[in-house]
């Protein structure tokens, strides 16, 4: 007895789009630079020494990296400090921020998903794609979900073959 059967791809037939943030995410690596190592006693901020060190440091090495500039010392750290370090980096890192190395990676992200062109996206059936290799954060899946609410029919979240409804416009 002989069965032939047709295999219908209806993922390839549905016309969703995919979107996968990792496609995206920019590379480079992510480090902190916590202020903290340029205090006195780790509680004061000396101008002079800190100009110095201005001056000496070699600002090189954040060549390329994304930079969280923080502090994690309880300390009260005047603003121009902060300045000082992110004019000094801003020669060299892609990204300098301040904050914690969450915030780095939605700043970086939402950098990302304003460069896209989300009229290509108009009238369109898309799903964002959820786990993958790359650890994206929360707050990128909504940033990208929020701009593409403006000009999709629909967007759901997951794989093509396993969706869950996010938005779907009345028309």
């Amino acid at each position: 007895m002989e069965i032939q059967e047709n295999i219908i791809n209806k993922v390839a037939q549905s016309g969703l789009i995919s979107f996968d943030l990792a496609e995206i995410y920019p590379s480079g690596e992510r480090i902190v630079y916590d202020i903290k190592d340029n205090l006195f006693h780790g509680l004061i901020l000396k101008e002079k020494d800190f100009r110095e060190f201005i001056k000496q440091h070699d600002w090189t090495q954040y060549q390329g990296k994304h930079v969280a500039i923080t502090c994690s010392s309880d300390a009260i750290v005047p603003t121009w400090a902060y300045m000082l370090l992110a004019n000094r980096m801003s020669s060299y890192a892609s990204t300098i921020v301040f904050g914690s190395l969450e915030t780095l990676e939605t700043v970086i992200l939402e950098k990302a998903i304003n460069t896209i062109d989300i009229e290509k996206y108009k009238d369109e059936r898309v799903v964002i794609k959820g786990c993958g290799e790359i650890n994206i954060p929360v707050s990128a899946y909504v940033e990208l979900t929020a701009r593409l609410t403006k000009v999709a029919k629909s967007i759901m979240y997951g794989e093509p073959c396993s969706t869950v409804p996010i938005y779907k416009r009345k028309d």
